[in-house]
């Protein structure tokens, strides 16, 4: 497995990435999951870290990154929105789109806002390729988040909110994973059941029982990490077919 940086331009500043390829096999590329982490977290929190090994040892490369205002990238944290961060993703989806290293097929797992925040890009490009999603402990809506602090948020964040700008999540979302922790108490459990309400078919909802918003227990973090896997490699535009799949 190897490890390639990545920097992209997106407005007057740069986005900060790591690309975790698998080891060489008889393709010329493999598909990506780019993972999008959620507020106050970066490209190098433990989750991320763990996809980053785990994914490529599965034969499927992951890309991590820093929304701007987080982490190595460039901006202020206060001027982060939902739609800069659609920005700052469709700019990585862009780059990676180009590498060679890669085959042109995507999935997207994101935690917390940054599973929000997936979901609004793949409703923006549902009329392309499909983009499967994963989401772990993401809210369906910003209006009342009763864990959520607002300082934490920003300003900017929360004018958008205010206004009503993206401030429910996206319908008719297709091949969407839900993964939501049962004592999750920042986003609560209710929110993972109406976000897979709201999806479209194919679509799932798996609750962990007893885990929390960040999934601490290294035993539900390896039970959403398996899902998860499964999930997008069934789910990958030109995935094998059914009678080849794994069972979800």
């Amino acid at each position: 497995m190897s490890e390639l940086r990545f920097r992209v331009t997106v407005g007057a500043a740069e986005v900060a990435g790591v690309l975790h390829l698998p080891a060489p096999g008889p393709s010329a590329g493999v598909p990506c999951v780019v993972a999008c982490h959620g507020m106050g977290a970066s490209k190098e929190s433990d989750k991320y870290l763990l996809l980053g090994r785990e994914l490529p040892a599965a034969g499927l490369a992951l890309a991590r990154f820093d929304f701007r205002g987080s982490g190595e990238s460039g901006d202020r944290h206060e001027d982060a929105t939902i739609e800069t961060r659609m920005a700052d993703l469709e700019a990585v989806l862009d780059h990676l789109g180009k590498r060679p290293e890669l085959d042109g097929r995507f999935g997207l797992l994101g935690s917390s806002l940054g599973g929000y925040v997936a979901l609004w890009v793949a409703a923006a490009r549902a009329g392309g390729a499909p983009l499967p999603v994963v989401t772990w402990n993401a809210p369906a809506s910003l209006r009342d988040l009763p864990g959520a602090d607002p300082e934490q948020a920003g300003r900017a964040l929360v004018a958008e909110v205010l206004r009503g700008d993206r401030a429910e999540a996206p319908a008719g979302v297709a091949r969407v994973l839900v993964i939501q922790g049962e004592r999750d108490d920042v986003v609560p459990p209710a929110h993972g059941r109406l976000l897979f309400e709201r999806a479209a078919e194919p679509r799932a909802l798996h609750v962990i029982a007893g885990a929390d918003h960040r999934l601490t227990d290294p035993a539900h973090r390896a039970e959403a990490l398996d899902r998860s896997r499964r999930w997008l490699t069934r789910h990958l535009p030109g995935s094998p077919p059914a009678s080849q799949r794994t069972p979800q």
